[in-house]
C-alpha cells in the first residue's frame, strides 16, 4: 500500500508539471505540435487559429502568416482552415544530426494588431535509415602467436535514427576461430569486438572472412553489414603505444584550413616492419571526416574544410597506431571549436507598414523585427538602436523579438517619408553590426486649410473694360497632399449697387483667375470690395477667405458739358445764350461765364477754356480755367455791335476731349438797344421772303406789354392823385388845428420811410373822418427805452389822470411836445438807399418817383384803414409795402412813440398822444421839411 500511495503521488506531483508548463506556455502564447519526418508536403500539424483564438474571416484581414527561421520554410498556414500545415519535406536527420530531441521553432505573426505567437513543432523520428559502416569492407592482422581470448575493436555502425529506430545489435557470422563480443561505451553505445575464440595457424589458414552485421529496432527492421578479412602474421610480441591515452585541442572557429591541430605520437619497441607504425581514423562522424584528415605517417591531424563555431563547437576522433604485425593501440582525440566573433547580428522584417496616416497615435506598432546573432556568449548579445532625430522607438516584443512604435505623432507636412533604420551589433570586439532599412510613407489627412499667397489682394481695373477680361490671378497653396491639397474657389455672396456681386465678376474654380463679366463705368461703380473663398478637397473640407479690392480706373470717356449757355434748339432758331456788354466797358470787365463740367475724375476732369473764334479775335478773352469772358480792350465804335464767340472746352485726358460753346454778346448802352440788335439779327438770319420769325413775335408781344403796363400805371397813379386831392378837401377843416405848431415837430418824407423801414405800424381813423390817428405797437427793439402798459391800454400822458384821459375828446387835448429823447439808429436815419451804406436789408426808393408813389400808398392805405378795406396787397398792419420794399417792411415790433407825423400833400394828421420827439429829429428831414412849411403856409 506504501508503494501504491507513493506512486499515485508522483503521478499527481507529474500532472501538476503539466498543467503549470501548460500555464507557462499559454502566458507566453507558445504552443507545441508535433510531427512525423518524411510526411508530404501539406500535411496538418496543428490547429492555429483554434489554439490561438483567430476567427478564420478575420485571418486574411489581420494578416496572419508563418515565419521560421533559415531560408528554409517547413510549415505554413492554410488561409481557409486555419490549420499549421508543412510547407517542405522534413528529414529529422538532416536537420538535427547530433540532437536527440529535434524541434522546429517558428512563429504566427498578426500583421494587423503586430502580435508574435511562438510555437514549436517537434519533429519525430521514423525508421528510414538503415545502420551503415564506413567502410564496407576491413583488413584486420593478427600474428599467429595471438593467445584465444584476445579481443580487437571492430568497426561501428552509424543508424541517424533515433529511439528503437536506432542501432541495436551487431551479429557475426563466417569462422568458428572469431565470436563477437559488444561493450558499451561511454556514451552509451555500442562497440562490436572481435573476439579469437581458437588459435589461429597460418599455416592452415592464412586468411580468414567474416561478415559484420548491424540491425535496427525498427519495424521491420533494417539491417547493414561489412566484410571483414582477416589477415594472419607471423609473430610480433611489442605493439605500440600512444604518449597519452586522450589528447584535448581548443581552436577557435576562424583557424585557417591546412592547419595542423593536433600530432598524435605512438612508438613501437619491435624493430623493422613490427616496429613501423601507421595511423588510422578508428571511430569518426561523417561530418568530422569532411573537416578533419589524419596523416598516417605522422599521425598529424590537419584542418581541411572551416570550422564554424555555430555549426559545431566539439568534435570526437578515435585514432588507432598499429604495427606491421597487426598490433595497435589507441588514443581519443577531443576537438573543442571556441566561438570567435565572426557572425553579424541577422535582422529580419517579420512584418512592416509601408504607409501610416499622420494622425495615428503615439504607439502605433510600425514593424515587427527578429533580430539573430549565430555567436555565442557576449558575440552573441544584440543590441539595437534607432537613428536619433526620429518619431520612432524599439520595444522588445517576444524574445528575440523587437518593435518599432511612433514616438509621437507625425506631420506629413514637415516629413512624407521616413528611412527609419534599425541598428544591431553584437558585444564582441570589435563589435559586429548590422542594419535594416524600413521604407515608410506618411499618409495625408486633411488638417491643413488653403493658405492664400497674399494676405489681400487688389487690381487696378481700367473702365469700359472689354466683358470677360482678366482681372487678377488669386492663388492658395495647400500643404497637404493629394485630393486634401486640391484647391477650388469660389466667390463669397455680396451685392454691387444692389446687383448680386456674381453679375459682376466671376472667379474661375480651378486656377482661381478672376475675370469681370461686365463692362465697368468709373461714374457708376469705382470701387469693388469682394471675398475670395478657397477650399480643399478634403472631408470635411477646409477652406479660407481672402479680400479682393478692385479699384475702377477712371478714363476719359465723357466730354465736357456745357452748362451755360446752353445750346441753340435748332440751327437758325437764334441764339442759346446772349449777354450785354456796354461800349463803355473797362478792360477786365465781366461780360459772361461759360459754365462747364465733367463726369470723368482726376485730370479727365480738369477743363480749360480757350477762345477758339471771335468776330474780334482782340475784343474779348476767355479765362483758362474760370472760363470767364472779360473784355481785353475798350469796345470801339467800328466794332461790330454783334459779336459772336466760340469757346473751345477741353479736358487734361489722353486724348483730350472738348465741347464747344457759342455765345452772343450784343454791345448796347440800353436794352431797346439790344432788343433792337436781336431784330435785325434774327430778320437777317430769316432766308429772304419768309417772316422774321418767332423771335422778333416775342420781342414785339414783350415791347407791347411793357407799354400796357406803363399805362396802366400811369392810370393808377393818377386815380391816387385825385383821391389823395379829395382826401385833403374833406379834412380841410382839421387842417387849422395844426396850425400855429412849430415845424420841427413833423417828420418829413425821408423821416416817415425810415420810420416804416424800422417799425412796424398799425393805421386806423377816429369815428370821424377828419382826424387820422396811427398807433403805434407796444413792442420795442431797443433795450433803452422804457417800459410801457400793453397796446391795449394806452399809456396817458405825464402829469393826467389816465382815467381822465380816456374820457377826454382827443381833438380837445392839447398836443404833446415831441420827446427829445427818441433818436433814430444809423440805419433808421432818414434818407436815400445810397446812403444807408447797404446795410439794410430791404429795398427803398431811390428817386422822386419812388418817393411820390409811397406818400400815395400811405395816404390810400390810412383811407382804406378808416373804410375797413384794404386793398394794397398786404396783411393786417402791413400797409401792403412789405411785399415791395422786403421782409423788414413790417408793422410789428414798434415801440409806443406817439408822435404827430406829417404826410406831404394830405391834411391828416397822424398823431401819437404819448409820444415826444426831438426837435432835431424833425429838422434833420432836408428837402421834405421844406415842402412841409409850404404846406403850412397853404
Amino acid at each position: 500500500m506504501c508503494a501504491a500511495g507513493s506512486r499515485r503521488g508522483r503521478r499527481e506531483r507529474a500532472l501538476l508539471w503539466c498543467v503549470l508548463v501548460a500555464a507557462w506556455e499559454a502566458a507566453w502564447g507558445q504552443l507545441r505540435y508535433s510531427v512525423p519526418e518524411e510526411v508530404p508536403k501539406g500535411s496538418f500539424v496543428g490547429d492555429v487559429a483554434k489554439d490561438l483564438g483567430l476567427e478564420l474571416p478575420a485571418l486574411r484581414h489581420r494578416g496572419v502568416r508563418v515565419v521560421s527561421e533559415g531560408r528554409t520554410q517547413y510549415f505554413a498556414l492554410h488561409g481557409k482552415t486555419g490549420h499549421l500545415v508543412t510547407a517542405e519535406r522534413i528529414d529529422r536527420e538532416q536537420l538535427c544530426e547530433s540532437v536527440r530531441q529535434c524541434v522546429l521553432r517558428c512563429e504566427v505573426i498578426v500583421e494587423g494588431e503586430m502580435q508574435v505567437y511562438g510555437i514549436e513543432v517537434e519533429i519525430t523520428d521514423i525508421n528510414d535509415n538503415a545502420p551503415s559502416f564506413r567502410e564496407a569492407e576491413t583488413e584486420l592482422r593478427m600474428s599467429e602467436m595471438t593467445a584465444p581470448g584476445s579481443r580487437f575493436p571492430l568497426p561501428i555502425a552509424h543508424d541517424p535514427d533515433v529511439g528503437p529506430n536506432a542501432l541495436q545489435r551487431y551479429e557475426l557470422s563466417g569462422d568458428e576461430h572469431f565470436s563477437l563480443a559488444v561493450q558499451a561505451g561511454p556514451g552509451g553505445d555500442q562497440r562490436p569486438e572481435l573476439v579469437l575464440a581458437k588459435a589461429l595457424d597460418r599455416e592452415e589458414a592464412a586468411f580468414h572472412e567474416l561478415v559484420l552485421r548491424a540491425s535496427d529496432g525498427g519495424e521491420p527492421a533494417r539491417t547493414g553489414t561489412a566484410r571483414l578479412r582477416v589477415a594472419v602474421l607471423d609473430a610480433n610480441d611489442n605493439a605500440p603505444a600512444f604518449s597519452q591515452a586522450e589528447y584535448t585541442v581548443r581552436v577557435p572557429e576562424d583557424v585557417p584550413v591546412g592547419s595542423a591541430l593536433v600530432t598524435l605520437a605512438a612508438t613501437d619497441a619491435d624493430e623493422g616492419i613490427n616496429g613501423h607504425v601507421k595511423y588510422s581514423l578508428k571511430i569518426i562522424t561523417e561530418k568530422a571526416s569532411q573537416i578533419f584528415q589524419l596523416d598516417s605517417e605522422t599521425g598529424a591531424i590537419t584542418l581541411v574544410r572551416s570550422l564554424d563555431f555555430e555549426e559545431g563547437d566539439s568534435y570526437e576522433l578515435e585514432v588507432q597506431a598499429h604495427d606491421g604485425g597487426g598490433l595497435f593501440d589507441t588514443a581519443k582525440v577531443a576537438i573543442t571549436v571556441t566561438d570567435v566573433n565572426d557572425n553579424a547580428p541577422q535582422i529580419s522584417v517579420r512584418s512592416a507598414l509601408s504607409a501610416i496616416s499622420e494622425d495615428a497615435p503615439s504607439g502605433t506598432v510600425v514593424a515587427l523585427l527578429h533580430v539573430q546573432d549565430r555567436d555565442s556568449g557576449a558575440n552573441g548579445e544584440v543590441r539595437c538602436s534607432i537613428g536619433e532625430g526620429l518619431p520612432f522607438r524599439l520595444e522588445k516584443s517576444f524574445e528575440d523579438y523587437y518593435r518599432v512604435v511612433t514616438a509621437r505623432e507625425l506631420d506629413r507636412e514637415e516629413v512624407s517619408e521616413y528611412n527609419v533604420t534599425v541598428r544591431a551589433a553584437d558585444g564582441g570586439s570589435p563589435a559586429l553590426w548590422s542594419s535594416a532599412v524600413l521604407a515608410l510613407r506618411v499618409l495625408d489627412v486633411n488638417d491643413n486649410a488653403p493658405v492664400f499667397a497674399e494676405a489681400r489682394y487688389s487690381a487696378r481695373l481700367p473702365e469700359n473694360n472689354a466683358a470677360g477680361a482678366l482681372v487678377l490671378t488669386v492663388r492658395a497653396a495647400d500643404a497637404d497632399w493629394g485630393q486634401n491639397a486640391r484647391v477650388r474657389y469660389r466667390l463669397s455672396e455680396g451685392r454691387v449697387r444692389g446687383a448680386p456681386l456674381s453679375s459682376y465678376v466671376s472667379v474661375q474654380a480651378e486656377t482661381g483667375a478672376l475675370y469681370a463679366l461686365r463692362s465697368f463705368d468709373y461714374e457708376e461703380v469705382r470701387e469693388v470690395g469682394l471675398w475670395v473663398r478657397a477650399e480643399d478637397g478634403g472631408a470635411p473640407s477646409l477652406s479660407s477667405n481672402v479680400s479682393v479690392r478692385l479699384v475702377i480706373v477712371d478714363e476719359n470717356d465723357n466730354a465736357p458739358q456745357v452748362l451755360y449757355p446752353p445750346p441753340a434748339p435748332a440751327p437758325g432758331a437764334g441764339w442759346a445764350g446772349v449777354e450785354l456788354a456796354p461800349r463803355s466797358a473797362e478792360p477786365g470787365a465781366l461780360v459772361a461765364k461759360v459754365v462747364a463740367v465733367d463726369a470723368d475724375a482726376g485730370q479727365n476732369a480738369w477743363l480749360s477754356y480757350e477762345l477758339a473764334k471771335a468776330t474780334e479775335p482782340g475784343l474779348f478773352r476767355v479765362g483758362l480755367h474760370s472760363g470767364e469772358v472779360r473784355t481785353a480792350r475798350f469796345p470801339l465804335a467800328r466794332d461790330a455791335a454783334r459779336q459772336s464767340l466760340v469757346v473751345v472746352v477741353k479736358d487734361h485726358g489722353r486724348p483730350a476731349l472738348s465741347a464747344t460753346a457759342t455765345l452772343t454778346v450784343v454791345l448796347a448802352e440800353s436794352v431797346a438797344e439790344l432788343l433792337s440788335e436781336l431784330g435785325s439779327a434774327a430778320a437777317a438770319a430769316a432766308a429772304p421772303g419768309e417772316p422774321a420769325g418767332s423771335l422778333t413775335r416775342w420781342l414785339v408781344v414783350a415791347v407791347a406789354a411793357v407799354s400796357c403796363l406803363f399805362l396802366a400805371f400811369l392810370l393808377l397813379l393818377l386815380a391816387l392823385r385825385l383821391r389823395r386831392w379829395r382826401r385833403s378837401q374833406l379834412l380841410a377843416a382839421g387842417g387849422g388845428a395844426l396850425r400855429g405848431v412849430p415845424a420841427s415837430h413833423f417828420v418829413g418824407i425821408d423821416g416817415v420811410r425810415a420810420f416804416l423801414h424800422s417799425y412796424s405800424h398799425e393805421v386806423s381813423l377816429t369815428a370821424d373822418s377828419r382826424k387820422s390817428q396811427l398807433r403805434l405797437s407796444g413792442g420795442s427793439c431797443c433795450d433803452t427805452l422804457p417800459a410801457r402798459p400793453p397796446p391795449d391800454e394806452p399809456a396817458p400822458l405825464p402829469g393826467e389822470d389816465p382815467a381822465g384821459a380816456r374820457r377826454a375828446d382827443p381833438v380837445a387835448a392839447p398836443q404833446a411836445q415831441p420827446n427829445t429823447d427818441w433818436r433814430f439808429s444809423q440805419t433808421q436815419r432818414p434818407g436815400t438807399s445810397g446812403s444807408q451804406n447797404g446795410e439794410e436789408g430791404g429795398a427803398w426808393p431811390n428817386n422822386q418817383f419812388d418817393t411820390e408813389m409811397l406818400q400815395a400808398m400811405i395816404l390810400a392805405s390810412a383811407n382804406e384803414a378808416a373804410d375797413g378795406n384794404s386793398t394794397l396787397g398786404g396783411g393786417t398792419g402791413t400797409m401792403g409795402l412789405s411785399a415791395r420794399y422786403g421782409p423788414q417792411f413790417t408793422l410789428q415790433h414798434v415801440p409806443d412813440y406817439r408822435q404827430n407825423v406829417y404826410i406831404p400833400g394830405s391834411t391828416a394828421t397822424l398823431t401819437n398822444a404819448a409820444g415826444k420827439r426831438d426837435a432835431k429829429s424833425a429838422s434833420s428831414s432836408g428837402g421834405n421839411k421844406k415842402k412841409s412849411g409850404k404846406k403850412e403856409k397853404k
